[in-house]
């Protein structure tokens, strides 16, 4: 049977299929769906965990155990999961071990444009990557079958258009996959430096075994077609070089994209006048086929370091057609830029922090447009977590004074991530930052997923809530103070008070996002004759409410009746409606 799936459901498919028992993520977009794709299949343990080192530990931990695991992330989730995995990599696996990772090109909801494949390189793990949901179902299973066969963690490197583009699929049944014994095995498991040092060996003879197998493994595809010009590819711009190319070219495809073959490079470079390499990102490919000696290779001086690719590029740059990818209007197609939805409650926490020309260290999460005009609060965003640390490091710098006119602000699901290290940091080494936690009660920047804050795991079960107050009085913070943002005449004077202080303090900024299923907002709000043109309530940068040049207006189907602009009015202009 065959159906149309997403890519990352085909991968879930593909953990299924291949008697996968455990799975541990952390949610980053465009790799969120495979786990929760994972749900829908009971035989598999799943789990949200606290970020993905942790996620990554757990399968790690199961593999050991002898189950086939698995942790998926999004490309700087790897980043946060690269400490075990360099290791797991000397280690090794007993059960099947897999780490899918999801590149973003194009940075869509990203904050940089990594490429992964340096990490296959650099820890010295096998690397496949599919190019359609089909693909992404197959290498799924086939990496566990090579991580048993070669004692190697894989990695599964996706990209969003494969991630999030649908294809055909055939539906298979799950393998009765046995856990393999559990054995006390010191000098492989424990990587005391002792222990490393013989490993090490095991890697390099492991990375060589790999290497003959990318040679011949029906991974890596030729197909010779007329002409004189070859193309090496993989994934996604295999696709859309297949679309811009069709038969005019030959491929040499690579599924397999570390390590990489040697003679079957040079033996395809070495039957055309041109060999164009085209991959997104950085020159992977392109070096490797430089440094094995391949001629008359063409990279990146005809394409882009940077962002996506698409057909019409590459027919440009291969064959030198240009033409238009899609009709265009006469029409100026209206600007339409980020912004937090109405409702959201992070308007009214960072209206506040804007009203009382605060710096502010950002975070990763939807709270980062308050970057974005006319709020436009946000001072700093660097990586999850960084909001609190880098805030100590600004205070230090420049003294007692600047640090009451400073505040971190940080999601619940991301201060659970990686803030708390940095609240203990504050703690520890006397400093007297303002912490702003800004509680949701979900992970909304990636789809709404539970998180340890929410008292719910990822199928829905009731669990132990981590209770924020107590953790953060755990660390030793002195001053914590519960506040809702929307009301902003209290919210401003809990802000002044706490960064006033001369020890930490935490402001836990409450509000459930506006579009969970339990936020029933009712009725709407509407602008009297009371109004006097002073546009405050614009200043809120809610997509309801808009002006025309001369007055302001709230546009009935757009507003979902918060109230939030009812506490910012000044002249009680605006009033809420229950129809």
């Amino acid at each position: 049977m065959k159906k149309l799936m997403l890519g990352n459901a085909a991968v879930a498919r593909g953990a299924y299929e291949a008697g996968v028992t455990v799975v541990s993520s952390y949610p980053g977009t465009p790799s969120t769906e495979i786990t929760e794709n994972i749900v829908k299949y009971p035989e598999i343990y799943a789990e949200w965990a606290p970020n993905e080192k942790v996620a990554a530990e757990v399968a790690v931990g199961a593999s050991m155990a002898g189950a086939r695991a698995m942790s998926a992330c999004k490309h700087v989730g790897f980043n946060v999961m690269a400490d075990p995995v360099f290791t797991i990599s000397y280690i090794g696996t007993n059960g099947g071990l897999l780490f899918c990772v999801a590149d973003d090109p194009g940075m869509h909801s990203s904050q940089n444009e990594q490429d992964s494949r340096h990490y296959a390189k650099a820890a010295k793990l096998l690397m496949l990557e599919p190019s359609d949901s089909s693909e992404c179902k197959e290498y799924t299973k086939r990496a566990f079958e090579l991580s048993e066969k070669y004692d190697v963690p894989a990695v599964l490197r996706l990209s969003t258009r494969v991630s999030h583009s649908q294809s055909m699929v055939e539906i298979n049944e799950r393998e009765n996959y046995e856990l393999k014994p559990y054995e006390k095995n010191i000098a492989k498991n424990v990587m005391m430096p002792a222990n490393a040092i013989k490993r090490h060996i095991e890697v390099e003879k492991r990375m060589e075994a790999l290497k003959e197998f990318a040679e011949n493994t029906e991974l890596n595809t030729v197909e010779i077609n007329e002409g004189n010009i070859g193309v090496i590819t993989s994934g996604i711009s295999y696709m859309y070089a297949k679309e811009a190319l069709g038969n005019r070219v030959s491929y040499l495809k690579l599924g397999m994209v570390y390590p990489l073959p040697e003679k079957k490079i040079l033996d395809f470079a070495a039957k055309f006048d041109k060999v164009y390499v085209i991959e997104e990102l950085d020159p992977f490919f392109e070096e490797h086929c430089k440094a094995v000696g391949a001629k008359n290779i063409i990279g990146k001086e005809a394409f882009t370091l940077l962002g996506e690719y698409t057909p019409a590029m590459i027919k440009k740059a291969v064959l030198g057609e240009d033409r238009p990818e899609f009709d265009e209007s006469d029409e100026q197609i209206p600007a339409r830029p980020p912004v937090m939805c109405a409702g959201c409650p992070h308007r009214g926490t960072f209206y506040v922090l804007k009203k009382l020309g605060l710096v502010v260290s950002g975070d990763i999460g939807c709270y980062t447009l308050g970057a974005v005009q006319p709020l436009s609060s946000v001072d700093s965003t660097i990586c999850m977590g960084a909001s609190v640390s880098a805030a100590l490091g600004m205070a230090k710098a420049r003294g007692k004074e600047f640090n009451k006119k400073l505040v971190s602000v940080i999601g619940d699901s991301t201060f659970i991530h990686s803030g708390i290290t940095g609240l203990i940091d504050i703690v520890y080494n006397k400093g007297a930052n303002t912490v702003i936690i800004l509680d949701n009660s979900i992970t909304g920047m990636t789809g709404h997923q539970d998180n340890p804050t929410t008292g719910y795991t990822i199928r829905k079960e009731e669990t132990k809530q981590v209770n924020l107050i107590a953790l953060c009085k755990a660390v030793g913070v002195g001053r914590i103070v519960v506040a809702d943002p929307f009301d902003v005449k209290n919210f401003e004077k809990v802000v002044k008070e706490e960064v006033s202080a001369d020890e930490p303090s935490v402001i836990i900024a409450q509000r459930p996002c506006a579009l969970l299923k339990k936020v029933k907002y009712t009725g709407h709000c509407t602008i009297t004759d009371k109004c006097k043109k002073c546009k405050m309530c614009m200043k809120l940068g809610c997509p309801a409410i808009s002006s025309d040049g001369d007055g302001v207006k709230i546009e009935l189907n757009q507003c979902n009746g918060c109230g939030l602009c009812v506490n910012v009015c000044p002249f009680e202009a605006i009033k809420k409606e229950e129809k």
